[in-house]
């Protein structure tokens, strides 16, 4: 009873060994994909959580994929490195476009006067703006609510028809180019702006007339007066367009939406 049970682990040994070498393979692409994927690079998330969601979309892919047995000769040091770093391409193409809302809320923040007004990001262990980290949360959760997650998940599953586990190069013209890179990154600048401009406009107007006001009536303090206009203005300016600004990033999110 026993040799036959050795003799059947024998069997299937190179079959559990190519498993779990394949697994671990498709484990190090999602970790290289929660380091910079929207929401799934949450500091705030537990560990924990992050390392056993990790796990369960490592077994499940292992269904879909089924890794094939590994070449001659390979170093799984170099296949671990390749699929880590092009599963972190997947994450920071989503993080560039979520990190759009972000800049536009950093604009707006500095030409409300509330440049002081810092507070930590945990995610970066970094100072960020009140109002960059407001509309940073309500960027995540209308990609969330939009279905962004599923979005990226679905294109990590086709990842593996583009770069295989035991790919010998990161195929980076098929994934990236240049002219793609220096667009979405340019866009968190460019799009920023866009979102920012109402706000924007609103206090350069404001700018104009204190500066008016300031050389008509030299003896009114213009500098102590825009710090308390300047955000009264931006507050109230968000507040009448902020459900319009909702359309105008759920646009944007689903106009990127077929890269994922």
């Amino acid at each position: 009873m026993i040799e036959q049970f050795v003799d059947g682990m024998a069997t299937y040994l190179p079959v559990i060994n190519n498993a779990l070498g394949g697994g671990f393979l498709i484990f190090m692409r999602v970790a290289g994909m929660m380091r910079f994927a929207p929401l799934l690079n949450r500091s705030e998330i537990p560990n924990t959580i992050r390392m056993g969601f990790a796990v369960l979309l490592t077994v499940f892919l292992m269904s879909i994929i089924k890794p094939e047995m590994p070449p001659a000769n390979a170093s799984i040091i170099y296949y671990m490195a390749i699929n880590y770093v092009f599963g972190a391409i997947i994450g920071y193409i989503g993080y560039c476009i979520v990190a759009v809302v972000d800049a536009g809320g950093d604009m707006i923040n500095t030409q409300m006067g509330m440049s002081s007004a810092m507070v930590l990001d945990p995610t970066s262990s970094t100072q960020v703006s009140i109002m960059g980290k407001f509309l940073g949360l309500l960027g995540l959760i209308i990609f969330i609510n939009m279905g962004g997650v599923y979005w990226m998940l679905n294109a990590f599953i086709r990842s593996f028809d583009i770069c295989p586990l035991y790919a010998q190069a990161l195929p980076i013209e098929q994934v990236i180019n240049k002219e793609y890179l220096i667009k979405i990154t340019s866009n968190i600048l460019y799009i920023g702006l866009q979102f920012a401009s109402p706000v924007l406009l609103a206090t350069l107007g404001q700018d104009i007339i204190l500066g008016i006001i300031s050389k008509t009536a030299p003896q009114i303090n213009v500098f102590q007066l825009s710090f308390l206009f300047k955000p009264v203005m931006g507050a109230f300016l968000l507040a009448v367009l902020l459900p319009k600004l909702f359309g105008v990033i759920n646009d944007y999110f689903l106009s990127y939406a077929n890269i994922f």
